[in-house]
């Protein structure tokens, strides 16, 4: 009778899946509540602001921080992929996510974080046409060729994204609905499937060198040449005005890549629930966060608009 049972609840597709999310204890739940609103409420003011910023002070309007908007809208939205969901869970009885919901998930994050691995490679081939090629910049990085390489890194990772959610949720779900995990990310998934998975993880390695790792490649080769060119720099303090303009763009793709390094660059086998969730939040909830902190902190072109902005503010 038991086996009877196991057999047709293993013949079931699964119409919903239910988050586990981070915790089931009451006084944990709410300590995650607080902490990851006031974490969405800082993404949200600070990538704004940023952007208010940059619209707003004639000085910024360089393609620089043309991207450094752009940046600014990504993890905007990268975090309402995933925050308002967990705050919903936590304080709800009904933990569930529909198919479709889960699919589009996990396309709009997919999608997201692809597009930030690009534009930051754009930006460093930004920085590295200012400080080696300074002569030829305006006329290399025009506002036609920023907006093409914009329109190009959203547009071949929304694409590949659709490839890579169309793969996944084509496969059959029967196993279980219980994903361990506090959104729809694909590596929990792909464990509940009854299907062999090798193809979805071959696609997903492709997809992943493809765009994680050709970015952080074409990321080191603008900062060597960029190296090369400061070590020709005599004066010390010539350099340090040159390393500032990058400074910014360093810390944040070391946290940005850091963070998928830590999540992907391991084998799938020793890799836990726990592990997996614990980076997953560093990327997807705090790294947004710090993004706009970084370039406000760093950058003196941010910190003067700031002041100026203020100033007219309290004058009025």
């Amino acid at each position: 009778m038991l086996e009877n049972i196991v057999e047709n609840i293993n013949q079931t597709l699964v119409e919903r899946f239910i988050l586990l999310g981070l915790s089931s204890v009451l006084s944990l739940q709410i300590v995650f509540f607080l902490l990851f609103s006031l974490m969405y409420m800082l993404t949200l003011s600070g990538n704004i602001l940023l952007i208010l910023m940059v619209r707003l002070n004639p000085r910024l309007q360089t393609p620089m921080y043309f991207f450094l908007c752009n940046l600014s809208v990504i993890d905007i939205f990268f975090s309402s992929t995933v925050v308002p969901k967990i705050l919903l869970n936590t304080i709800s009885l009904d933990k569930s996510i529909s198919f479709l919901g889960c699919a589009t998930q996990m396309y709009f994050h997919l999608a997201l974080g692809g597009t930030e691995c690009l534009l930051l490679a754009v930006m460093a081939f930004d920085r590295y046409i200012a400080i080696c090629k300074p002569l030829e910049y305006t006329i290399i990085m025009d506002r036609k060729l920023c907006i093409g390489l914009v329109v190009g890194c959203w547009t071949v990772r929304f694409l590949n994204s659709l490839i890579l959610t169309l793969f996944t949720f084509q496969l059959p779900y029967c196993k279980s609905n219980l994903i361990s995990h506090f959104f729809c990310e694909m590596p929990p998934l792909l464990r509940l499937s009854c299907r062999d998975i090798w193809f979805n993880e071959v696609v997903e390695y492709i997809s992943g060198a493809l765009i994680a790792f050709g970015s952080f490649l074409l990321i080191l080769v603008s900062y060597l040449c960029i190296a090369l060119t400061v070590l020709k720099i005599r004066s010390t303090k010539e350099r340090q005005k040159v390393f500032s303009t990058c400074a910014s763009h360093i810390a944040v793709v070391t946290l940005y890549y850091g963070t998928i390094m830590l999540m992907h660059l391991h084998p799938r086998a020793a890799s836990s629930s726990e592990q997996d969730r614990v980076v997953t939040i560093l990327y997807t909830v705090v790294t947004p966060m710090l993004n706009p902190i970084i370039y406000s902190v760093r950058n003196k072109d941010i910190k003067v608009a700031i002041k100026k902005t203020m100033t007219i503010l309290e004058y009025r």
